[in-house]
């Protein structure tokens, strides 16, 4: 019996589903209700379709030459460096973490999608902290991707990318600032004013902002706008702003709303 949503709805529910999303949040994504959700995954379940990662960890690209998802790749490590963080399991098994506002459930789905697919076979998992959603994948090669991760914070240690690194960023610089500015990023309205015709008026006007301590990771977010031919200003000591209209715009256009 045909379902009453499209079958991409159905298609995109059951994959968030199958990726650890919440029945909550899932239902919330997709524009249905929680039994919905329920509905479909008893459905899924019936037709007998694996679920889960299995027993078989994919191989790694840097140390088996495994196919790697650049553009994702290049989202993924600019949400690394901006709430993202790595912690050591068990039987050398680690955890990539990246912690986002609750608030924004397109992000925290998109955060699933990026794991599974840098991490084939990869099945995400999230849990709520005081106002956030931590998502969260497993894999003993994530320092291998990361290679950036180390004890202590990031901004008091030196946070360079490796050469191979580079060159992803340098192909795919509007997807490493859709991460990082997601993650540590803002758009804002701002406003000033100015005297027309004697009178004193105030406007408005849209303005991108990314706030991180490490020098580096600012360094490199400012480079990843040159590559991208978006004019930037350093507003504050920790803080990049995107103020210009045509310069919003351009972001905009590279990196999608924050939602």
């Amino acid at each position: 019996m045909p379902h009453v949503r499209p079958q991409s709805v159905v298609d995109s529910a059951l994959a968030a589903s199958d990726a650890g999303m919440r029945d909550r949040d899932n239902a919330r994504l997709h524009g249905v209700a929680v039994k919905t959700i329920r509905r479909w995954r008893r459905l899924y379940q019936r037709r007998g379709l694996t679920r889960g990662q299995g027993h078989l960890a994919p191989p790694c690209p840097r140390c088996d030459g495994a196919p790697l998802a650049q553009e994702h790749y290049a989202e993924l490590l600019g949400w690394y460096l901006g709430d993202g963080y790595i912690s050591a399991g068990r039987r050398g098994v680690f955890n990539l973490h990246v912690c986002n506002d609750a608030q924004y459930v397109a992000l925290n789905a998109r955060l699933i999608v990026l794991m599974s697919t840098v991490k084939p076979t990869g099945r995400p998992h999230t849990r709520e902290v005081p106002g956030a959603i931590v998502t969260t994948v497993s894999w003993k090669h994530w320092p291998c991707l990361f290679p950036q991760h180390g004890p202590g914070r990031k901004h008091l240690r030196p946070i360079v990318l490796e050469s191979w690194q580079t060159e992803i960023v340098e192909a795919f610089p509007g997807a490493f600032l859709r991460g990082l500015f997601h993650s540590d990023g803002a758009r804002v309205s701002n406003w000033a004013t100015r005297e027309v015709a004697g009178e004193k008026r105030r406007y408005a006007y849209p303005r991108w902002q990314f706030s991180n301590r490490s020098e580096d990771i600012l360094g490199l977010c400012c480079a990843a706008l040159d590559r991208a031919e978006v004019r930037w200003r350093r507003s504050g000591p920790w803080t990049i702003s995107v103020s210009r209209r045509d310069a919003v715009a351009r972001l905009d256009n590279l990196i999608g709303p924050k939602e």
